[in-house]
């Protein structure tokens, strides 16, 4: 018999109907020789430090650098503790069974670095010694696992991409937890969370916070003049910017007095844009978030969906190429998209014989090619995977359909002296623009203007000019899109596609992470959202001025890391070194986090006034560390939310100040103090010329 492990249920499903496995057992598929059973994503992780004695968080326990690493099942909490998930305990036993009666092992789960660890790790917790070979496929479709059944490969062929995967693994492990519990030691309250990948994350996106306010903008004067020719009228901008707004109104009524404009110079330029390369899962997420406002995670959710329903390949590639046995498929998708709605006309009009080839390339494309739909089409889609499927399979036809040729014009104009400039941008063959034929595509610059036939020499009317007084912009803060770009490029802001594709490897994270180190941000209450803006909480600042100048939030060096992991997996470079490394720069982060000084820390230490236990301020509430004592006090009062000093004088006086701007219930706010009464339960006092017109309230909404 021989055993296939998938990752999900729904892909052993899948695998199952293809080798005839149709006999539905207790955690697995049987039949026609086969067993096709699965995991649940990761069933074994690293224990962590209580496993190795240690309770707790103690300067004295860290470093924490176990000489060799403990694999449990998932954990669950129960109560106060954590305990062995019963769901994956039991899986494990049946896995444990038929990898003992299998012949071989044919591993299937996702063909890619996190793929490989999840099964790793259950075979070496398991201390299975069965053989095992591999299933490496890109898509689900019945063609492509049938094709990849028939071309197993050995299991040691990966065993590179699994070094470094461990080494990824516990990487994060020492310097998240020797990081995190560092920062909590010297804080001496609150709950902390730092990690390798998600300190410099969150420095980029505060860096610029704090860049983008403490911009001074600078007031400058331009004047705009009108103009026409024939019947076309346009508008031109003056070169010279005017530090103030009378030296630009005298300009202006020179302009103005001298009744023509003068064109100078006419320089027209053809332009011509190539075609995108194909989708990789960052930037997929990068232009569904700019253009769709689509978080990243919900976009790799989507994509996974799509691709286990068969209708595009495997969503976590970092490659935007294709190999040249994969592009000879290329014009059998074109001929498939003649038959779905949205793309039939232009698809049918695709000269299948003379595409571009510039997303065909061998040697760019590690474990996965980019993205494409796959010959099978969707019936129903509902409207967010619509979306997310027309964007791969539109970016599939622009890429191999011709270059976008605009005309661009630029115009340099005098008048009474002085320089006007203008441009203009006329597409003469749109090209690859023509596939999703959306005006947003086509948008031009905000100084680009609709020119009429000019030439040089050419006397114009002044209709007009107008003083407008502008200002210098900061950079914005950062978007999802712009945070995928800045991770990708380990900071570095590029907007050369092929600078983009040369750092891909520094970057911080890979494509299949990076949306979840955006969204543990979010949970750790370190950054929210502001429309499209990812601004940083008070809490996430608070981190970031501790670790702004230590190498945690190093973005390069975190990039260098993920570089190493690459080479790891190509077998470059040997793990133990790279190991030691991370074990050297963790012994160095807690020593300084230790010796840190955390802005607020001095207000904790609060006593419990019920039992005298200290009190944990945290993000919505402070409470008693004496489980047995449960005092909480909210730190939400009427829609007013307290401060730490507003808390701790409630905790240690009993009584806090008169504070304002409580809201009733009716509308409106009031003022108050808050104070606890004999239950230890927040109640308002009022002074006399503060009550409410409705009357007392007692207690906390």
């Amino acid at each position: 018999m021989q055993v296939i492990i998938a990752e999900k249920p729904s892909v052993a499903r899948e695998i199952a109907a293809i080798v005839g496995a149709t006999n539905r057992k207790d955690g697995f598929i049987e039949g026609n020789g086969y067993a096709v059973t699965w995991a649940f994503g990761h069933l074994v992780g690293l224990a962590m430090p209580q496993q190795y004695g240690i309770a707790g968080f103690r300067r004295e326990n860290l470093p924490i650098l176990p000489p060799s690493f403990i694999l449990l099942p998932r954990q669950v909490r129960e109560g106060k503790e954590y305990k062995d998930d019963p769901g994956v305990v039991k899986q494990l036993g049946i896995l444990r069974e038929l990898f003992g009666m299998a012949e071989r092992i044919i591993v299937a789960t996702d063909a890619g670095r996190e793929g490989e660890l999840i099964f790793r790790y259950i075979y070496s917790y398991l201390e299975c010694s069965t053989p095992f070979v591999r299933l490496w496929i890109s898509s689900l479709t019945d063609r492509a696992i049938r094709e990849g059944l028939q071309q197993l490969r050995p299991g040691q062929e990966y065993d590179n991409l699994y070094l470094s995967a461990k080494a990824r693994s516990e990487a994060d492990w020492i310097v998240g937890i020797n990081a995190s519990q560092a920062l909590a030691v010297a804080a001496g309250r609150g709950v902390w969370s730092l990690g390798r990948v998600q300190t410099p994350t969150l420095a980029i996106i505060c860096s610029r916070y704090l860049e983008n306010k403490a911009f001074k903008p600078a007031t400058y004067f331009r004047l705009k003049l009108s103009t026409a020719k024939g019947a076309t009228a346009f508008a031109v901008l003056s070169s010279e910017k005017f530090d103030g707004r009378d030296k630009a109104e005298a300009v202006r009524a020179e302009v103005v007095g001298a009744g023509t404009v003068r064109v100078v110079s006419v320089e027209r330029k053809e332009a011509r844009e190539q075609p995108p390369l194909l989708y990789d899962l960052t930037t997929l997420q990068k232009e569904a978030n700019s253009r769709h406002g689509f978080p990243a995670e919900k976009t790799l959710d989507i994509a996974q969906s799509l691709y286990e329903r068969k209708f595009i390949t495997y969503p976590r590639t970092g490659s935007r190429y294709i190999s040249e046995d994969v592009a000879e498929e290329i014009p059998a998708l074109i001929g498939n998209m003649t038959r779905y709605s949205r793309f039939a006309e232009y698809a049918g009009r695709m000269d299948t014989a003379s595409l571009s080839r510039r997303s065909v390339d061998n040697e760019k494309i590690a474990d996965h090619h980019a993205l494409l739909p796959t010959e099978n089409l969707p019936s129903e889609l509902d409207a967010d995977h619509r979306i997310v499927y027309e964007m791969v399979a539109g970016r599939m036809l622009e890429t191999f359909s011709g270059v976008c040729v605009k005309e661009n014009t630029s115009l340099t104009l005098q008048c009474a002296g002085h320089g006007f400039t203008a441009r203009g941008s006329i597409i003469v063959d749109k090209g690859w623009r023509a596939v999703m034929n959306d005006p947003a595509e086509e948008k031009e610059e905000e100084d680009t203007t609709l020119l009429p036939d000019i030439v040089q020499g050419d006397e114009l009317p002044v209709r007009g000019c107008d003083t407008e007084q502008k200002q210098t912009r900061p950079r914005p803060l950062h978007t999802e899109s712009s945070l995928l770009a800045a991770m990708e490029t380990a900071g570095r802001e590029l907007s050369d596609e092929a600078e983009r594709e040369a750092m891909k490897d520094a970057g911080i994270g890979t494509p299949a992470t990076r949306a979840a180190i955006i969204e543990t941000l979010f949970s750790r209450e370190y950054i929210r959202r502001e429309k499209k803006s990812l601004v940083p909480t008070d809490k996430g600042l608070a981190v970031y001025a501790v670790v702004k100048d230590k190498k945690i939030a190093d973005v390069a060096m975190t990039g260098g890391w993920e570089l190493a992991l690459s080479k790891i997996a190509t077998g470059e470079m040997d793990a133990p070194t790279f190991h030691r490394g991370i074990e050297v720069f963790a012994t160095q982060i807690a020593k300084e986090l230790l010796e840190a000084e955390i802005e607020g820390a001095e207000r904790g230490g609060v006593a419990c006034p019920r039992c005298g236990r200290p009190v944990v301020f945290y993000p919505k509430l402070a409470k008693c560390q004496n489980p047995d004592c449960g005092l909480a006090v909210w730190r939400t009062v009427a829609r007013k939310e307290l401060t730490d000093k507003q808390l701790a004088e409630l905790l240690t006086k009993g009584k806090t100040g008169t504070i304002r701007g409580f809201a009733k219930s009716g509308g409106g706010t009031f003022d108050a103090a808050l104070a606890l009464d004999d239950q230890f339960k927040t109640s308002f006092v009022f002074e006399p010329h503060n009550t409410p017109k409705q009357g007392k309230r007692n207690k906390r909404k």
